[in-house]
This record gives C-alpha cells, structure tokens and sequence, in this order.
C-alpha cells in the first residue's frame, strides 16, 4: 500500500489552484479519520478541475475504502459567484465572478483520464442545495468554496452530518485576499460551541467533538 508521499510523488498535480502541500493537508486528515473508524462518506464543496478529488480518491482505494465510503463533491461548474460585503479586500481584486470556470465534462474526463471511478458529482450553487443532496453521516469535510456565502452554506449542510470525530477543512483561511471563510467560521458558529481550530498551509482544520 503507498503512502500519501508516494502518492503525491507519483501522480501529476493537474491545475495549479492547488500545492502539493495543500492537497496533503487534506490527505492526512483523511487517512486519519478512517484510521479512527469514524464512519461517513467524504465530501469536497468546490473541486473546480478534480485535483484534490483525484487524490481523494486515489487514497480511499489505497485504504480500501471506496467501497465502503461515499465519495460526493459538490461544484458550479460556473467559476466563481459574485463576492458579498465579507469577501471586500483591497488584496483580493483578482478573484472576479465568472473566474476558474470548468465544466462538469471537463471534471469527469480528468477522472476516466486516470482510469478512476468517479465521485458522485452534483452541479449547482452551495445555496440552492438543501440537506437530501447531501449525505449522512460525513466523516470527512473539504470546503474549497473561497467567498463568505459559499463557506457558510457549506457549513450548513456539512457540519450537523458530520460524525463525531469527523474532520471539516477549509481552504482559503485567514487569507489577506480572501477574507469571506474566515468570517463565516466565526459567523457560523456564533452561540455555538466553537472547536479548536489547526491551520496548515491556509487550510483550517476542525473536529467535531462526541
């Protein structure tokens, strides 16, 4: 079985709106949640071309897991929403409605391009989905929705599915140019408890709590 460096050596990194750093960030939180035998499908909101989702789905057949875990991501397909009031940054001028826009073909093609089974793929914005385009439990959470609104809505639907131990990571954290995740982290769980919150590479990472 490879590890998740084997991994990383020896498949391509297919866009460059993802580091390898980054997608081991997200790698490892996974291997460890199904390590813990928290139970759960694995989301991804916002997988533009399928860099990170390939790797997801590389690691789950390593562990021999995709047939016991659902695979789901969740995209427009339509590039980036327009911006609210909390994604407003003087640093952040290049990230434009319309920007980073791929098709749902395109997203596929790269999946049969690496002879892998797709995830689950649901087109749409975040907002328009309610909790029955979602699956539960969830064990483990990739938000990679970059605006305020996007990240909230995500949160919305993910986090009271997900499994106590699960992880939830988001992208984009406390980034200068991007000021919208971390406010609807805060704005989230505002009169809720709020877990502890690791940071790697502007990815935070959270735990729910049994």
């Amino acid at each position: 079985m490879r590890s998740i460096e084997q991994l990383l050596d020896h498949y391509p990194i297919v866009s460059d709106q993802v580091s390898r750093e980054d997608i081991g960030v997200v790698l490892h939180a996974l291997q460890a949640v199904m390590a813990g035998g928290v139970p759960g499908a694995v989301v991804e909101f916002g997988c533009y071309i399928g860099t990170t989702s390939l790797f997801i789905r590389r690691l789950l057949d390593e562990q021999g897991q995709s047939a016991k875990r659902a695979f789901h991501v969740y995209d427009s397909f339509a590039g980036l929403p327009e911006k609210s009031a909390a994604d407003q940054s003087a640093a952040g001028v290049d990230f434009v409605a319309g920007e980073l826009s791929v098709s749902k073909k395109q997203f596929l093609h790269e999946f049969h391009k690496a002879g892998l089974q797709p995830p689950v793929v649901h087109k749409g914005w975040f907002s328009d989905l309610a909790g029955h385009d979602v699956p539960s439990p969830i064990a483990c959470a990739f938000l990679d929705g970059d605006f305020y609104d996007s990240i909230l809505a995500s949160l919305h639907l993910v986090w009271p599915r997900l499994s106590p131990g699960g992880a939830v990571l988001i992208d984009d954290y406390q980034r200068p140019e991007l000021p919208g995740p971390e406010r609807a982290v805060r704005d989230f769980f505002q009169g809720k408890p709020m877990p502890a919150v690791r940071l790697a590479h502007n990815i935070a990472l959270l735990h729910k709590q049994g």
